[in-house]
């Protein structure tokens, strides 16, 4: 029994006296925010094609749109020599219905199913920027006939983030320099730093299929620049000079 009273006493003494702990910090402090964007050129894309199909039946309408999704991964193969950056995903089969509507006041009948549409997406990773325009138009000639998305993008985007929030950071340090000296205070430490944001903003390109497209017309391809935002909030402790 007095060596558990004898345990108490001893923590009541010590654990007080422990920095940080029950206690609050009562230097003032000066909070300041710093901000940076970093830009890079991207080193990859990501281009979904479209396949869309119509049959009589389902089967039908799938049958045709994995054919010609088919055919467009052998016109791009060439490009792409990583069998894993091509791949096909999405296959989805809907109804199409009749143009006429239910009307409940005449009691007409509900529209009638006339045939099936089925999609595929054609998805292609390339590392070689300047054959994206080429690849886009060679699975156009092999069968695809919808162009989801063309996204630029980074292998690695962890050196740019790392820039980034190395810019806020300085960017907050200028910040509270600054403000110190104009109140006549002096900075004396670091009591938080949090971090309120690192964003990577991919470029994306939409693509318009245009109704016929001629032999010797290239699509327009421009990639942009990658955008990395990165965001910090550091409180400092502060006192009088």
């Amino acid at each position: 029994m007095r060596k558990h009273a004898l345990l108490s006493v001893l923590l009541l003494t010590v654990l007080p006296a422990m920095p940080g702990f029950g206690q609050e910090d009562d230097h003032p402090s000066l909070i300041v925010t710093g901000d940076s964007t970093m830009q890079a050129p991207p080193d990859q894309a990501v281009i979904r094609l479209g396949v869309v199909r119509q049959g009589a039946t389902a089967q039908e309408a799938q049958r045709e749109a994995s054919s010609a999704a088919q055919s467009v991964l052998a016109s791009v193969r060439s490009m792409v020599p990583d069998p894993k950056n091509l791949q096909t995903s999405q296959l989805t089969i809907s109804p199409v219905y009749s143009d006429s509507r239910p009307d409940p006041i005449r009691r007409t009948t509900e529209p009638k199913i006339v045939g099936y549409r089925a999609s595929n997406i054609v998805s292609v990773t390339m590392d070689d920027l300047q054959k994206v325009g080429p690849m886009v138009d060679a699975a156009l000639k092999a069968g695809s006939n919808q162009v989801e998305d063309i996204r630029f993008q980074l292998k690695d985007d962890e050196p740019l983030r790392e820039k980034a929030l190395t810019a806020a950071a300085d960017e907050a340090k200028r910040k509270a320099q600054v403000i110190a000296a104009a109140l006549g205070v002096e900075i004396i430490g670091i009591q938080e730093v949090s971090e309120s944001r690192v964003t990577v903003q991919p470029v994306g390109f939409r693509a318009e299929l245009m109704a016929a497209q001629a032999a010797d017309v290239s699509t327009p391809v421009e990639p942009g620049m990658i955008s990395v935002r990165a965001g910090l909030t550091i409180r400092y402790r502060i006192s009088a000079k």
